[in-house]
């Protein structure tokens, strides 16, 4: 079965067994709701168990979710920096053409008019728009905001994103 990652456990909060998320969703209403099941896959990546989501609120930029059958801090701390997961029967459909999973992003190659130059390595939220990170050969990361001057298409049967780099952002 394939799973695709929601978030990262990285710590706990307080002592009824909640847990801290950093999340790598834009679904988290969804996939942090009550009764939503999710996989836990320990630091090496290997299946440990599924987790029931009994409870949800965010506070900052972390998730802070309550699974059933974890009722102190004993019993989710050794959980810290385990990945959570959902299987992808349960992802949901996507609205549109132009919208994508960070996981189908992740991983393509990224060309300005015929010339590639780099890999999409991670993309960041950290406000208005998500952030792509372009990982270069033999230069420093470059980063491109999705709006639609920059990412101008995305082909996941081939493997690329043509985009056009503003001026100054490539320093």
């Amino acid at each position: 079965m394939d799973y695709y990652k929601v978030g990262t456990i990285v710590n706990t909060q307080g002592l009824q067994g909640e847990v801290r998320i950093i999340s790598v969703t834009d679904f988290t209403e969804e996939r942090y709701q009550k009764n939503a099941e999710l996989a836990l896959f320990d630091k090496a990546d290997n299946f440990v168990r599924t987790l029931k989501v009994k409870t949800h609120r965010k506070q900052k930029n972390f998730d802070i979710v309550k699974f059933d059958g974890l009722y102190s801090i004993n019993d989710v701390e050794k959980f810290r920096d385990f990945s959570l997961k959902v299987a992808a029967e349960n992802r949901a459909a996507l609205d549109s053409d132009d919208e994508f999973y960070y996981d189908d992003i992740i991983g393509l190659d990224v060309f300005e008019q015929e010339t590639k130059i780099g890999t999409v390595s991670e993309i960041l939220q950290p406000g208005a728009n998500d952030v792509w990170v372009i990982k270069r050969q033999g230069k420093k990361d470059l980063l491109l905001p999705f709006i639609e001057d920059v990412i101008l298409s995305v082909n996941l049967a081939e493997n690329q994103v043509m985009v056009e780099v503003p001026e100054g952002l490539d320093d």
